[in-house]
């Protein structure tokens, strides 16, 4: 649908507040220049209600005549991140200052409006898979003569209809309206290909034209022809099928969006408005078809690529920028599994999409995360369950792993963001979704197999050792956002239960004639993913350490997904060079891979979709771990820096945060490293609050592992590490230092840099660097989530 309206202003305006929604997507014209590219959500901040833009137009109006004009895109359709109002719809409206004056400007029946002429719904060949609201564009130019230039001031629309007015704000079915959580989509100007000099100046039938793009990108093509009336272009990406390999994909299923053009008759030009996905785009243009220019326009979310890392070992600093350039393209209206087969909010994926994010992006991207936590809690059933992908009315299917995940990352959120509205708004749905769950005689938890019983892709799954470390984590995070909220009444339940299985998991999980962790009544290959998942929930502990890294060192069942938390676990285990082992192994197709700029589904790139941003751990791991950067407080108010160089020589890592980028580089000097931090400006580490302990780097990372284990086994003092330092005693040998440089001293001296607040070292008292494994998980996750018992 096309809408205009032209109006008269006495002056230019100082403000023009305008609220702006439509069921589904709108693209704004004011007098003339495109000031909204893709407008609007995908609708369904909750059940029943809309989101609404709001943007002050201002700068695009003028004293005299002024005209807006829109083209909104009905879908017309349910999705996997869309929820359908059952009618297209337009509302507008503008409060314009001009001087003293306050002139408001709503969408009634003084605009006019037409269908576009140039789009129809074609049902002919392939059409987009039902998990995605779109459709196929389909634009017939010889239709649209008529509407030539109508988003400009001087064209007539005298002949156009007024619209109907279907009511005020609030008016059904689109209900109340929601302020849009994110911001507006950036987008580019025109772009040429990577292979634009040696692209043809003629079109070639059958055989497509492939336009390079320089990377895996959210795109709308463009192209400028000199054709006769009547000659079809098509256009779509080199990821049209993508995913099509992934088990229970029926075929046919897979497609994702293409755009027809039916030529008007000379020079033309055409942008199907719809955004495509992939690293190539594909134009078939008939033969005797003069190509002008092939170009494309990239758009997504607004965000910058704030975070970095770099090291000496190219192979890690690959699969660190494929793992970034995932992350982006599966942002847009919400997280997403992949931008091509589903765009759909899976919340498992979402909870690694999180911790990602935070060492990617600056912190405009915090926004799609609170969205992302609104819309779960908001699309919660009646009787407590929680399911994704939301919002959607036509999957309404439990993972109940997913979900109890999903309960975790909230406090993630937190942490990381300091938002504390965001988490505690959700606490109802989260206390209501795990009184749907109960402990059984072991003191361990039932296992709910929700709609669907899903615990990862691969076999060797041991599901009730993952159940338990997830309800784990998910009660953990209940208590503090009980406590958070000020639902103080609720810490005590939660904790109780969470303390059963803190109790009993061992006792009943552990086989110690395997030396591993299998229930009792499993007789697959050992899991990887629960003894992975068993370090980062804080279960195992750390006298089982060693056995968990061989097992981590020699079993691999685990999918990209929960390779995320195996990965996690062996640097939490403080083993670093296992975890370099694990990728080089495990990612080595990828990180070679030339044709893909993302990182794949499954392990199998033919088998999946290649751009799947569950699969970044290696990125959270890296910057998190290995750098070692990570906030102990919420909103970074502390933070500690603890890498763990394993065999890299060279660490070079930026995180941007709410207090703003933290810098780290290490380099090599005289076979010791060189830490160089660089703090936040807006940061109190002047009084001892930000924490700076360094690895071992190269050779020494194996003889810092095995005093690791010499200090578990003497089980030597304990000390509370953010509050004194990580100092062991070690009889017999004299005082060292490892201070911001990695210089060695033989007196006790304070950092370089003056961090404050760390205790003394004391005569006979060695620094390692990392902390132990015994304290790590003792009070690793706590210090993370800034929680004080």
């Amino acid at each position: 649908m096309a809408f205009r309206r032209s109006f008269t202003l006495g002056s230019a305006p100082s403000k023009a507040v305008t609220q702006i929604a439509a069921d589904s997507k709108y693209w704004l014209w004011v007098n003339g220049t495109l000031v909204v590219f893709e407008g609007g959500l995908k609708r369904g901040p909750n059940r029943t209600d809309t989101y609404y833009d709001e943007i002050d137009l201002a700068p695009y109006l003028q004293a005299g005549g002024n005209t807006v004009a829109l083209l909104v895109w009905y879908f017309g359709k349910q999705g996997f991140s869309h929820s359908s109002s059952g009618k297209g719809g337009l509302l507008f409206q503008a409060d314009i200052t001009t001087g003293s004056t306050v002139t408001r400007l709503v969408s009634d029946t003084g605009w006019k409006h037409i269908v576009h002429p140039g789009y129809s719904n074609n049902t002919s060949g392939t059409q987009v898979n039902f998990r995605l609201p779109e459709s196929n564009v389909y634009y017939d130019a010889r239709n649209a003569t008529g509407v030539a230039g109508w988003q400009s001031s001087g064209f007539d629309d005298s002949g156009w209809a007024a619209p109907t007015d279907f009511g005020a704000t609030g008016a059904a079915p689109w209900n109340a309206l929601v302020e849009r959580p994110v911001p507006q989509f950036r987008y580019s100007g025109l772009r040429s290909y990577t292979n634009a000099a040696s692209l043809p100046s003629t079109g070639r039938g059958s055989t497509a034209i492939s336009g390079t793009l320089p990377s895996n990108l959210q795109v709308t093509p463009y192209l400028k022809v000199d054709a006769p009336a009547g000659a079809v272009i098509g256009v779509q990406t080199d990821h049209y099928d993508d995913g099509a390999g992934l088990v229970g994909i029926e075929p046919g299923t897979q497609y994702n969006m293409r755009a027809t053009y039916v030529c008007s008759g000379g020079v033309q030009e055409f942008e199907p408005l719809a955004w495509m996905s992939g690293t190539a785009v594909r134009y078939t243009i008939p033969a005797g078809v003069t190509i002008l220019e092939l170009k494309y326009r990239e758009s997504g979310y607004d965000t910058d690529f704030a975070g970095s890392f770099s090291s000496s070992d190219p192979f890690f600093d690959t699969l660190w920028t494929k793992a970034a350039r995932t992350m982006y393209v599966n942002m847009r209206d919400n997280y997403m599994d992949c931008p091509t087969r589903e765009r759909a909010q899976w919340w498992g994926d979402v909870v690694n999409q999180l911790k990602e994010g935070f060492y990617t992006f600056d912190t405009r991207s915090h926004a799609l995360g609170k969205k992302a936590i609104a819309q779960l809690t908001s699309w919660q059933e009646s009787g407590g369950v929680l399911y994704s992908p939301i919002p959607t009315t036509i999957w309404t299917n439990e993972l109940p792993v997913q979900m109890l995940a999903s309960v975790w990352s909230f406090w993630t959120y937190y942490l990381y963001t300091g938002n504390a509205d965001a988490v505690t708004g959700a606490y109802p749905a989260v206390k209501k979704y795990l009184n749907l769950w109960s402990l059984d005689a072991d003191g361990l938890v039932n296992h709910r197999a929700g709609d669907w019983d899903w615990e990862d892709w691969g076999s060797d799954i041991d599901a009730r050792v993952l159940d338990n470390c997830w309800y784990y984590l998910a009660l953990d995070t209940a208590a503090k956002l009980a406590d958070l909220s000020g639902n103080s009444a609720d810490v005590a339940r939660w904790k109780a239960q969470r303390d059963s299985i803190k109790a009993n998991f061992d006792r009943v999980l552990w086989n110690s004639a395997r030396n591993e962790y299998r229930s009792p009544g499993y007789t697959r290959d050992t899991d990887d993913r629960a003894h992975g998942l068993a370090v980062v929930a804080g279960l195992a502990p750390a006298s089982r350490y060693r056995a968990i890294t061989e097992v981590l060192r020699t079993h691999l069942n685990a999918s990209p997904y929960m390779e995320f938390y195996v990965l996690e676990a062996l640097y939490l285990m403080g083993a670093a060079t296992v975890a370099e082992e694990r990728m080089r192994n495990r990612f080595a197709a990828q990180v070679a891979d030339p044709a893909s700029y993302t990182l794949w589904e499954v392990w199998d790139k033919a088998a999946g979709t290649d751009n799947h941003a569950w699969n970044g751990g290696p990125l959270y791991a890296l910057s998190a771990y290995a750098a070692g950067v990570r906030p102990t407080k919420p909103g970074w108010q502390t933070y500690e820096v603890i890498p763990q160089t394993g065999t890299l020589a060279k660490i070079n890592t930026v995180t941007s945060t709410v207090k703003g980028d933290i810098r780290l580089g290490i380099t090599p000097r005289r076979n010791k490293g060189d830490a160089d931090p660089h703090f936040p400006e807006r940061n109190d580490c002047a009084s001892g609050r930000a924490h700076l302990r360094r690895s071992p780097a190269g050779h020494q990372g194996e003889r810092h592992h095995r005093l690791h284990r010499r200090f578990v086994d003497r089980q030597r003092q304990r000390t509370d590490l953010r509050e004194q330092g990580l100092l062991v005693r070690v009889p017999g040998r004299p005082a060292r230092h490892m201070d911001l440089h990695g210089d060695r001293r033989g007196t006790s001296r304070q950092p370089r840099h003056g961090l404050a607040g760390h205790r003394q070292q004391q005569p006979g008292e060695q620094q390692l660097g990392p902390r132990p494994p015994d304290r790590r998980h003792a009070h690793e996750r706590d210090r993370r989530q800034g929680l004080h018992e």
